[in-house]
């Protein structure tokens, strides 16, 4: 039997006019709440929609139409304002899933993922929880680690700090506060704790963790709500995994992480790792062609609603034209109420399309208008202020091309120019410093890299200690004494227990030395030294670290 997207073109016919029917009773039904036949109607055919969808195997689409006719049974007559929220739901769900399968009918390719933003927003709808991101995604959980060499002990001081370093990284990621940067630490963060559990069974998740979070970052996956709960439920998993080496990840939350991996355009060092060992093959879509096909599929498009842009501009112009011959004392006897009509007109579709300020403009000025007439002139100060009314929507209907909903910009503040000039001055030379603070701190990094990759070579840490030096001034001339001093730590370290001995420092010595550069670095790369009051648990972190080097850390 022919099944699938190959065999929709056998009963498109019928099944598209069954949908049509079932928009048009839903949306009749909308407005006529208390008769309860055209719902009961619309449910019928989407029972027959779902059977049909059934037989054909189209699995996502199937999976929708289910969701729309429990939605749907769920509603009763008379449904008052309460169930709003579940009915557009409905209406745009439908939509979703006729546009969907005209793709399909057009393409012959399915894409069941397309379908999920429109069942979770029904099931959301309806108080039902999420269906994961993974839900059409399989993966086999049980594929064994290679071997490797690791060498330190899980320390539970350490963990518990490497666990902090992930929720201040993922505090960042969740408010999109320098999100680039707070991944980093994250991925550190799993990548220190995987390295510190060895052979451990939780390993496994602190290495599957880090990938997802290099995926994450490296394949520039878009920040979603779904995303920034996943990783919060990560953190409460290491909670757990700090608990006790017996701990065994839920598999639920493994396949999320590998569905990231998979998804993510990256060849970085852990993604390939963990794609070769659970063959992940590339997906056939991307996660921003996901985001845009849905954006397609769930509204009419840019070009909808340049095509009613430009009609409302049209009508714009009409308003001007009699605008100019009221003003200038040509205006015909039936001008005022064409006026009339014409602006009450605009406000509605204005308000239906969303630019409800623009529609708010016009209608205050309508009962001026409505007393416009032939023996009763307009006053010239009327009109100016429906001109301006005018004018301001003309420039809020711009909105509409770019899928926008603009306010009306707030009047500028006169001031002392030349202050402003010098604040101006001092900001741009306080990123300056911070860019070079960025620099160094980098270089520093990699050399302690070179010099452990090297077993010891300090000819690679020659410069290490001056560039951190120069790091610390540049933080104290911007204030920032506590970073300058943990900076300032470092570089004794460096010069003290790395240069200066002949011994090696521990590779768990050493690791904590780059936890201490790597929060000092999250605090100037996300913004810390220009608003110093959003991360003092940052510096928290890496006084942490630097006291677990054994330095102490002035007051």
């Amino acid at each position: 039997m022919v099944t699938g997207a190959t065999s929709l073109s056998l009963v498109r016919d019928e099944l598209f006019t069954t949908m049509e029917e079932t928009e048009q009773n839903l949306e009749h039904f909308i407005a006529e709440r208390h008769n309860g036949s055209l719902l009961q109607q619309a449910v019928e055919n989407l029972q027959q929609v779902r059977g049909t969808l059934n037989l054909i195997e189209l699995t996502g689409a199937e999976l929708l139409a289910q969701e729309v006719l429990q939605q749907a049974t769920d509603i009763p007559a008379g449904a008052g304002e309460e169930r709003d929220a579940q009915l557009t739901a409905l209406s745009n769900a439908l939509y979703v899933l006729r546009r969907y399968l005209e793709n399909v009918d057009a393409h012959r390719q399915e894409m069941p993922e397309l379908l999920l933003p429109a069942i979770n927003e029904l099931r959301q709808a309806g108080a039902q929880p999420p269906l994961p991101e993974s839900f059409f995604f399989s993966v086999r959980l049980d594929q064994p680690r290679p071997p490797r060499v690791v060498s330190g002990e899980a320390a539970a001081a350490d963990a518990r700090r490497l666990r902090q370093m992930y929720q201040v990284g993922l505090l960042g990621f969740i408010r999109e506060d320098n999100p680039h940067a707070g991944l980093k630490l994250m991925q550190r963060a799993l990548a220190r704790l995987d390295g510190l559990f060895a052979y451990e069974a939780r390993a496994r998740l602190c290495w599957i963790g880090a990938a997802a979070v290099e995926a994450q970052l490296d394949g520039q996956l878009l920040p979603r709500k779904s995303r920034k709960q996943l990783f919060s439920r990560l953190d409460r998993e290491l909670k757990l995994i700090l608990g006790g080496a017996a701990y065994e990840a839920p598999r639920s939350l493994l396949k999320e992480l590998l569905y990231l991996v998979a998804l993510a355009d990256t060849q970085g060092e852990q993604v390939s790792a963990v794609r070769e060992v659970f063959g992940l093959n590339a997906l056939p879509f991307t996660d921003h062609l996901l985001d845009e096909e849905y954006q397609r599929l769930s509204g009419p498009g840019q070009g909808v609603m340049r095509s009613l842009s430009s009609a409302i501009r049209e009508e714009l112009a009409s308003v001007k034209d009699l605008l100019d011959l009221i003003e200038r004392g040509t205006a015909q006897p039936d001008s005022f109420g064409n006026l009339h009509v014409l602006l009450g007109k605009l406000a509605k579709t204005l308000g239906m399309v969303g630019l409800s300020s623009a529609a708010n403009a016009l209608q205050v000025q309508l009962p001026t208008v409505a007393s416009w007439a032939e023996d009763s002139p307009a006053a010239m100060h009327d009109l100016h202020k429906l001109a301006e009314a005018v004018l301001y929507v003309e420039s809020m209907v711009a909105s509409l091309e770019r899928g926008e909903r603009h306010q009306r910009p707030a009047p500028s503040q006169s001031g002392d120019e030349g202050e402003a000039f010098a604040a101006h001055q001092l900001i741009e030379a306080r990123i300056v410093v911070v860019d070079e603070a960025q620099a160094g701190l980098a270089l520093a990094k990699r050399a302690i890299t070179a010099y452990l990759e090297s077993n010891g070579e300090k000819l690679h840490l020659a410069n290490v200690p001056f560039s951190l030096q120069a790091v610390r001034g540049g933080l104290w001339f911007l204030g920032q004494e506590r970073a300058a001093r943990l900076i300032g730590a470092c570089a004794d370290y460096i010069q003290a227990r790395m240069i200066e001995t002949q011994q090696m420092p521990s590779e768990q010595m050493l690791e904590t030395l780059a936890d201490a550069l790597s929060s000092l670095e999250y605090y100037l790369e996300g913004g810390g030294v220009l608003r110093a009051e959003t991360s003092p648990s940052v510096l928290d972190l890496a006084e942490e670290s630097v006291r677990a080097l054994g330095l102490p850390v002035a007051a």
